[in-house]
């Protein structure tokens, strides 16, 4: 087949509209439909169901959407093989982590990446939902497990717990819990036991919730929780690799805390060579260092 008609049909499909592809390719809206027509007929296929509102892929053409894409994203990875030849460390890095992971704790370090690879491109990707690192949906991600897939390149870098924290002006308007039934006295500001998180953060949240919590507030991310918690709104279960960035936060019941949750750095194995990623790479374990040496220095004074 027409590698260029793949190319069109891909974004035609993609974009469910032929104009919308076309301002893409900068093609007109005819050159594109004519293309399309070409590569049904050359398939004895059609491949789009056409009404008002857009187009809808045919059965056929979800099958030739798949192909397309999947080969779409093995040329991305031999473009970014081809530019990691080169010496300097330059072009998109896609890299996905949680929500939390993302916002709270990697973003903030950031400019010290760039300030390193000012050409660098970074295109964070933040959310629950772990996506597939050999299919190329991100090219190194940041999890709170370990990856399961075995072509996979992976690094632990740290361990989390989840825990109680206040401001000082809640605990000193309202008081420090001594035990964990005198929760019930305090708003609990927390992720949904329900909505997609840490195992182990919706486990010590379920646990806590048996206490007869009569107000409660809940977040679907750490960032929420969090600005909850500077405001004086209440107690929140935040990890605690925050109170490298937040050391005014009061850890509120020390003895209370979730079960490890281990971090994981994975890029896959065909991006062994990548320059970009092992700037990546040695950026965060710089990082992971340099937290783990304060978290030393504090426990010794």
């Amino acid at each position: 087949m027409d590698w260029d008609k793949l190319r069109i049909f891909h974004a035609v499909a993609d974009a469910g509209s032929l104009t919308h592809a076309g301002d893409h390719l900068h093609l007109s809206q005819s050159a594109v439909s004519r293309q399309i027509r070409a590569l049904e007929e050359s398939l004895n296929a059609t491949l789009f169901h056409r009404h008002a509102r857009g187009l809808i892929l045919t059965e056929q053409g979800e099958l030739l959407f798949d192909a397309t894409r999947a080969m779409l994203k093995r040329l991305d990875a031999a473009t970014a093989r081809i530019r990691d030849s080169e010496e300097e460390v330059f072009g998109e890095l896609r890299v996905t982590t949680t929500t939390g992971f993302g916002t709270l704790w990697l973003a903030p370090r950031l400019t010290k990446l760039y300030e390193k690879y000012p050409d660098l491109k970074i295109d964070l990707m933040l959310e629950e939902r772990v996506l597939d690192l050999p299919m190329r949906e991100a090219d190194v991600a940041i999890r709170m497990k370990e990856p399961s897939q075995a072509d996979l390149i992976r690094k632990r870098l740290m361990s989390v717990h989840m825990c109680l924290y206040a401001t000082p002006g809640y605990i000193e308007k309202f008081g420090m819990p001594e035990s964990i039934e005198d929760l019930h006295m305090h708003r609990l500001i927390c992720q949904n036991p329900r909505s997609a998180q840490v195992g182990a953060g919706a486990m010590l949240v379920n646990e806590l919730m048996t206490n007869d919590i009569q107000s409660i507030l809940t977040v679907n991310n750490y960032f929420g929780v969090l600005q909850g918690v500077l405001h004086n709104l209440g107690i929140g279960v935040l990890p605690d690799y925050l109170t490298h960035d937040f050391p005014d936060l009061v850890r509120v019941l020390p003895e209370v805390q979730s079960t490890e949750v281990p971090v994981f750095l994975a890029y896959p194995e065909e991006l062994r060579q990548s320059k970009r990623i092992a700037a990546f790479r040695d950026f965060v374990q710089e990082e992971i260092f340099t937290y783990r040496k304060l978290l030393k220095e504090q426990a010794l004074s």
